[in-house]
C-alpha cells in the first residue's frame, strides 16, 4: 500500500509539471440578491461541476459581489454558465436572452469579472416570448405539479399531429427527463433544445413511428439526486408512477398500459430512466438512456443490474454515448451496461439497441442528432 500511494504522489507531482497549473479567479457583479441566494459556476469538467447547475458554489463578498479562485491545466478550455441554482435560475443576458456559454482557452493566472443584471426566474411568462424560440406542433403545459417529498416542477406535453382532429385515437405516451430542454430553446438550459418536436413531428408524417404524446418533465435544483438512485431519486419515481402518470392518462387520450408507455433521457436523466424500467417494468416496456450516467465516481448502478439473478425482465433498452470530454468518461459506464444486459439475454437489434457517436460531446446539440435513433427503436412502425 505504501508503494501504491508513493507511486500515486510521484504521479500527480510528475503531472504538475507536464500539465503546468493556471488559476483563474472569477468575479461576479450582480445587484443585490435576497440573503438566501447563492451564486453558483458551472462547466465542462469536473472543477466546475460538469455542468451541474447548484454544483460550484462562489463565495459571497459583499451583497452583490461573488468570486471564487480554480486552478486549471494549461492550455486548457473550458466552457461555463452561471445560475442560483438551476437552470431555471441561469443568468441572462442584458436583453433578457439565454447566452451562450462562456468560454476561454487557459494561457496564465488572471481574474475575469463578469456583471449580471438579469436572471432567467426573473423573467415572468408573459416576457418569455423575449427568448428567440419556437415549437412545432401543439403543446400544453402543466404547471406546479406537485409529488411527495420532491420540490414541484412544470410539466409540457407535446402532441402528435392527428391528436385534435382523431377524437377517439389514443396514443403511446414517452415520459422524458429535463422537460425544459426538449422543444424550445428559450425556455433549455444552453439556449439548444433537443429539438424532439421537430423530429417526432417529421417521422411521423413521414410514417417511420407511431404517433406518441411526449410528456416533458421539467427538473428541478435537485436535479442530480432526484435522478440519481437515492433517496429522492425514490421519491421522484414515485412521482412520476403515482401521480404524473394517472394525471397524464386521465386528462389525456393515452394508451395506458406498460407496453405502450416508454420513459427516457440524457446523463443522470438517462441513469433515473433506466432504472424507472428496471425496476418498474410493470409500468414501463422501453427505455432510451443517451450519454448515461451509470458508472462514474461513487455512481454504479451497473452492479445492482449485474446482482439481479431473476427472469429475464420484459423490456426494451436503447443506449448511446459519445466519445469527447463527458461522454468520454460515462463511455466505460455504458459499455459496461450493455455487456451486463447482454449477458442477461438482451439481444442487440430485439430488446437492446446501443450506438456509439464517434465525436460527440455531452450537449443537446449532440442528443438532438440522435433522436430518431430511439425513436425509431421504441416506437418505429
Amino acid at each position: 500500500m505504501k508503494r501504491l500511494l508513493l507511486t500515486i504522489a510521484v504521479f500527480t507531482l510528475a503531472a504538475k509539471f507536464i500539465f503546468p497549473q493556471n488559476k483563474i479567479t472569477f468575479v461576479v457583479t450582480t445587484p443585490k440578491l435576497p440573503s438566501n441566494e447563492t451564486i453558483y459556476v458551472t462547466g465542462n469538467n469536473s472543477e466546475l461541476g460538469d455542468w451541474n447547475p447548484s454544483g460550484v458554489a462562489l463565495t459571497k463578498s459583499n451583497d452583490s459581489t461573488w468570486a471564487k479562485t480554480f486552478s486549471f491545466n494549461s492550455n486548457e478550455k473550458i466552457e461555463f454558465k452561471f445560475t442560483k441554482g438551476s437552470w431555471n435560475t441561469e443568468a441572462l443576458t442584458n436583453d433578457g436572452l439565454v447566452p451562450p456559454n462562456y468560454s476561454m482557452i487557459i494561457k496564465n493566472d488572471t481574474t475575469v469579472y463578469f456583471t449580471i443584471n438579469k436572471w432567467k426566474d426573473e423573467i415572468s411568462n408573459v416576457n418569455r416570448a423575449m427568448f428567440p424560440g419556437q415549437i412545432t406542433g401543439t403543446v400544453k403545459y402543466l404547471y406546479n405539479m406537485k409529488g411527495e417529498g420532491i420540490k414541484p416542477r412544470d410539466i409540457i406535453v407535446w402532441l402528435p399531429p392527428s391528436y385534435d382532429s382523431s377524437k377517439t385515437k389514443r396514443y403511446p405516451v414517452l415520459y422524458m427527463q429535463d422537460g425544459q430542454n426538449l422543444f424550445d430553446p428559450k425556455t433549455s438550459a444552453f439556449g439548444i433544445d433537443w429539438q424532439l418536436d421537430e423530429t417526432a413531428d417529421s417521422l411521423i408524417k413521414a410514417g417511420a413511428i407511431k404517433e406518441i404524446i411526449i410528456v416533458g418533465i421539467y427538473n428541478t435544483s435537485d436535479r442530480n439526486d432526484e435522478y440519481g438512485d437515492t433517496k429522492l431519486g425514490r421519491k421522484y419515481m414515485d412521482f412520476i408512477i403515482n401521480d404524473l402518470k394517472p394525471f397524464i392518462d386521465k386528462n389525456f387520450r393515452t394508451l395506458s398500459d406498460r407496453q405502450n408507455t416508454a420513459v427516457g433521457g440524457s446523463s443522470m436523466g438517462g441513469l433515473i430512466s433506466m432504472m424507472l424500467v428496471w425496476e418498474h417494468p410493470e409500468v414501463f416496456s422501453q427505455a432510451a438512456c443517451l450519454s448515461p450516467a451509470f458508472h462514474i465516481g461513487d455512481i454504479n448502478y451497473t452492479k445492482k443490474v449485474e446482482k439481479y439473478n431473476g427472469e429475464k425482465k420484459p423490456i426494451r433498452i436503447y443506449i448511446d454515448n459519445g466519445t469527447i470530454d463527458l461522454d468520454a468518461r460515462l463511455k466505460p459506464g455504458a459499455d459496461e451496461m450493455v455487456k451486463v444486459l447482454e449477458d442477461k439475454g438482451y439481444k442487440p437489434g430485439k430488446d437492446l439497441d446501443y450506438f456509439v457517436a464517434e465525436g460527440a460531446t455531452h450537449n443537446e446539440a449532440a442528443w438532438a442528432k440522435r433522436n430518431w435513433r430511439y425513436l425509431e427503436f421504441m416506437f418505429g412502425k
